[in-house]
């Protein structure tokens, strides 16, 4: 009886003592962090901690008693309610006194979800250990931190722990690889899932240099060696990530032990744990890597690819942007038109591995009733709409369907290059002209009216035409005139151009030629309209379509000897 009652009062003494100690437990101090630091520092200060005090990783006496009193200190300041409490009341509860080790109202369990360097985590109950992760994020387990040294509630023992905590055993695909949470699930697979493998490429010296330098493909690599823990976890979530993003990125790993040299100048070299680069063009178009430090979990890195793919695309106003002048560049254009808030994925890929041959727009448009989708002649979304450089509008493609983003951008970036073929056509010709003294005279449309044809130029002389022959045929008489015509325009008496040269593709913009004649000149391979943008009116020229006798209409015109009409109404271009 003696025994049990100093026993007893022995047990009570050292219960007051330690609750007494725990009352007066900082857990800034515990934690080595001022009392303003924010999360961020809060959770490097965590991670480097627990790696030190770790049970698997340091056998000195008080080392558990000092990891669960990091735990601890990192459950109150990770949690804003619970930090705010302390800060207040001394207490994350909101009462007085700092509990050491209290496993809360939930059995004993502290729930951990599997994070990244310095991105570890720790939430209060089974709920949300239910609701973390989600599709392509990685399953958290529990383990007690005062319980039994057994097995936790969720089939997971403390010996496993930190292994786990950087993604499991070597060559395990089990419920704690940050998938599917099925057992012997792959990455990036689903019951029935038809999405094609990915495997990640080694990366050598000379890989690198040939393969991800500067060569227009945002790329995920991964720096290692064999040695470390959790480098075939992170593999596997790399994995699913490029599953995920087939087409925009490639995957490849960096073996540190083999190619040292690489990690060295790179400055990539492992350290306690692998680590993640992206090669982004995000902000330049040269390449550089940028490391991942978020959770290892599949959507988190995700997201942070996702952000890292190129942005040479210009986000535009479809309003504003009819009234730009992209026609003035040597380059051509083209315009993807999408119901989407922000550029999507496949256009940002695609603008960088063109970037050089193309310049990049995009817009958000919702109906294809919307007037100025209309005017492009666009008449299903997605479209890709295109312009040459003098001008020429091509409607490249509309009603977009993709089955998988790998063969969407293989497709799409086949219709690039045949648009640039025709570019370089274009160009060449245009280039022929130059040499032997002509000039390109500009095709009228809604982009370049305003400049050719609007009320700032006194006479717009409009050669229209109904076939290439033809088109030819005018085009060539009016750059002979367009040069005849310069003293005219230089002895302008406000110095501005007396008049203006364009040819309109009649079969394509017939409507616009109603404003003239109620027929649209619809009998007619070719006609000539001089227009006076100011006065509203004009004059047409019907004849026999020669140098001499253009040229005879033209001066009439300038010189007041031909009787103008007034127009039907506003000639618009649609």
């Amino acid at each position: 009886m003696g025994n049990r009652l100093v026993l007893w009062i022995f047990l009570s003494a050292l219960l007051f003592f330690l609750t007494m100690e725990a009352t007066t437990i900082d857990p800034y101090k515990v934690l080595g962090v001022e009392r303003n630091a924010s999360q961020r520092e809060i959770q490097k200060a965590f991670h480097k901690l627990s790696l030190q005090y770790h049970p698997d990783k340091n056998k000195n006496t008080g080392a558990q008693a000092k990891f669960s009193e990091i735990n601890n200190a990192y459950e109150i300041l990770s949690d804003e309610e619970k930090r705010k409490n302390y800060d207040t009341y001394g207490d994350e509860k909101g009462s007085p006194g700092f509990g050491a080790g209290s496993p809360g109202d939930h059995g004993g369990y502290t729930y951990f979800t599997n994070g990244g360097p310095g991105k570890n985590q720790y939430t209060n109950g089974p709920s949300e250990w239910q609701s973390m992760g989600g599709q392509g994020g990685s399953k958290s387990f529990s383990f007690s931190f005062g319980g039994p040294s057994g097995p936790s509630s969720f089939g997971f023992g403390m010996d496993d722990i930190f292994s786990n905590l950087f993604g499991g055993k070597p060559g395990g695909w089990g419920q704690f690889s940050g998938f599917s949470g099925s057992t012997g699930s792959r990455p990036g697979s689903q019951p029935g899932s038809r999405s094609s493998p990915v495997s990640i490429s080694a990366i050598s010296s000379q890989v690198y240099k040939k393969e991800i330098v500067d060569q227009g493909m945002t790329w995920l690599l991964l720096s290692y060696t064999p040695s470390l823990k959790g480098h075939q976890h992170v593999e596997s979530i790399i994995k699913e990530v490029a599953s995920s993003l087939q087409g925009a990125l490639k995957i490849g790993s960096i073996n540190c032990e083999t190619e040292p040299s690489l990690c060295k100048d790179l400055d990539i070299y492992p350290r306690r744990m692998p680590r993640v680069f992206v090669y982004s063009y995000k902000v330049s178009e040269r390449g550089s890597l940028v490391e991942y430090d978020g959770d290892w979990a599949a959507k988190p890195l995700k997201m942070f690819c996702q952000d890292h793919l190129p942005r040479f695309s210009k986000r535009v106003d479809l309003k504003h942007f009819e009234s730009s002048t992209v026609t003035v560049h040597k380059l051509p254009s083209v315009v993807l038109l999408s119901t989407k808030k922000d550029t999507p994925v496949i256009w940002r890929v695609l603008s960088r591995l063109h970037h050089n041959h193309f310049l990049f727009y995009d817009a958000e448009v919702h109906e294809v009733s919307d007037p100025t989708v209309k005017k492009l002649g666009v008449d299903a979304l997605p479209a890709i709409v295109g312009w040459l450089s003098n001008g020429e509008k091509h409607v490249l493609k509309a009603g977009i369907t993709i089955k998988d983003m790998k063969s969407a951008i293989n497709e799409l970036s086949a219709l690039l290059e045949g648009f640039e073929k025709k570019s370089k056509k274009a160009a060449s010709s245009q280039a022929k002209k130059s040499a032997t003294g002509e000039k390109q005279i500009p095709l009228l449309t809604e982009f370049n009216f305003d400049a050719l044809c609007g009320e700032k130029t006194p006479v717009c002389i409009i050669g229209a035409f109904r076939s290439s022959k033809e088109r030819k045929k005018l085009e060539s008489i009016l750059n002979t005139l367009s040069q005849k015509s310069l003293s005219r325009q230089q002895n302008s008496a406000d110095g501005r151009d007396s008049i203006s040269y364009t040819l309109l593709d009649a079969s394509k913009k017939a409507s616009f030629l109603n404003a003239f004649d109620k027929a649209g000149f619809k009998s007619l391979d070719k006609v000539l309209v001089a227009y006076k943008p100011r006065r509203g009116t004009f004059a047409a020229f019907e004849g026999e379509m020669t140098t001499e006798e253009v040229e005879g209409f033209i001066g009439s015109v300038l010189n007041g000897d031909i009787r103008f009409s007034k127009t039907r109404q506003k000639p618009v271009l649609k």
